[in-house]
């Protein structure tokens, strides 16, 4: 490879696709800013900023997967929606990707709308969905979390990349000879064993925090448990 971009680089996907995920991502964008608000208050604000960091440094660790303009890496939307909520969460996410288009040239900038769409709404959506679930049937210990964590942030690495294999389907601008079940097999494939790095350290990550500061976690104050619980909670939340 000359060269290698992170996310997806422009003339991988063809304008008029382009031009209809950018409506997708801005329209999602803007919901989640008018969401957001009622969020944000000074616990969350500064932890927001710390999980926008947290998720840059994460996705600079990148794979080649597909020709010179598609790879592979960490997304972190698993550790956003749990620390911040979905909302913050894919905002947080979308500005990691703009900063990166802008100033790095990670990622096409025409392309910015794909990529918002597949990290910072699929992506963050799908965890978050698995979060809502997964609490509300697991006991709130350690375990619990951890394991909470750790599938959330892996299938939606997963689904996120399939959101890439649409796209390409839709709009991709390389013939791939009817072989888009092979790309759609490398990107999922590849994606799992990234699924599972991020998974493990998203668990590590939201376990560490809730045993030292539970009322950071997003996702343990907004979500209530279905039915009262017996087991020791991490941290004492509920």
């Amino acid at each position: 490879m000359e060269a290698l971009a992170m996310h997806i680089s422009n003339g991988i996907i063809n304008g008029p696709v382009a031009a209809v995920f950018a409506v997708i991502a801005l329209a999602a964008m803007a919901y989640c800013v008018m969401r957001g608000r009622q969020d944000l208050d000074d616990r969350l604000a500064p932890m927001a900023g710390l999980v926008a960091a947290f998720i840059f440094a994460v996705q600079m660790l990148n794979f080649p997967i597909f020709s010179a303009g598609v790879s592979g890496h960490l997304l972190g939307g698993a550790l956003a929606a749990m620390l911040v909520g979905p909302w913050v969460g894919a905002l947080c996410v979308a500005v990691v990707l703009v900063v990166q288009a802008l100033v790095f040239g990670d990622g096409g900038v025409a392309m910015l709308g794909l990529n918002i769409t597949n990290m910072a709404v699929i992506g963050i959506a799908v965890a978050y969905l698995l979060i809502a679930l997964l609490l509300r049937v697991l006991p709130r210990t350690p375990a619990g979390l951890a394991a909470t964590a750790f599938v959330s942030a892996l299938v939606s690495v997963v689904v996120a990349a399939m959101g890439f294999v649409l796209q390409y389907q839709l709009g991709g601008t390389t013939d791939l000879g009817g072989n888009l079940a092979g790309l759609a097999g490398t990107m999922a494939v590849s994606h799992l064993f990234i699924g599972i790095g991020e998974g493990l350290i998203t668990a590590t990550t939201v376990v560490t925090v809730a045993k030292v500061r539970p009322d950071l976690v997003y996702a343990l104050r907004a979500l209530k448990p279905a039915a009262p619980v017996t087991v020791p909670t991490v941290g004492g939340v509920r």
